[in-house]
């Protein structure tokens, strides 16, 4: 069995030898900047966004805390803080999944399939559920004043928000207890 800090190693040289540009934050592995490509055949498709990961002492055993750093329209995502949940798309983390997957699997999923009724953006989450077509026409504006590469660089530099959102949902902490240790 790996230890966690091997582990946590290993998901983030993946990543990085992955096709996604990846930023470290003070030269460490506990938290980092992606850049993060909307999904093809998306209303997102064409956007750019840097996404904040932090990763608990815990990590695997507790999921990576996710933040869009540049703004999104999306019914699950924070518009102001870009904390999102990944357990919108039911999903709940587990050890056996790695960094790549939130990449190549929940955050396309969650973008792709938005669900207005588990929401932390409540006025994408009302437009989307009362006319379609406005909500569509406003991802897309964003889209452009917010996601494009250039903004990347410029993007929200107060990232010193506390609220962030676990994919469990649950408010990060490194107090929490591990619950077992599965071999990753």
């Amino acid at each position: 069995m790996s230890t966690p800090s091997k582990r946590r190693e290993r998901d983030v040289m993946k990543l990085m030898m992955s096709d996604y540009t990846v930023e470290t934050i003070n030269d460490g592995l506990n938290e980092f900047h992606v850049e993060f490509h909307g999904p093809k055949e998306s209303l997102y498709e064409g956007g750019v966004w840097k996404i904040r990961v932090k990763l608990p002492d815990a990590y695997p055993y507790k999921s990576p805390s996710i933040k869009f750093v540049n703004k999104i329209y999306h019914p699950n995502i924070n518009e102001m803080s870009g904390s999102v949940c990944l357990d919108v798309i039911n999903q709940s983390w587990s050890p056996m999944f790695d960094l790549l997957n939130v990449f190549e699997v929940f955050l396309p999923q969650l973008l792709l399939y938005p669900n207005p009724s588990s929401f932390l953006n409540g006025d994408a989450a009302s437009l989307m559920m009362k006319d379609r077509k406005q909500y569509d026409q406003k991802v897309k504006e964003y889209c452009k004043q917010y996601a494009k590469k250039e903004h990347i660089s410029n993007s929200r530099a107060e990232e010193d928000s506390d609220e962030e959102i676990s994919v469990e949902g649950s408010e990060s902490s490194d107090d929490d207890e591990i619950a077992g240790h599965a071999d990753p």
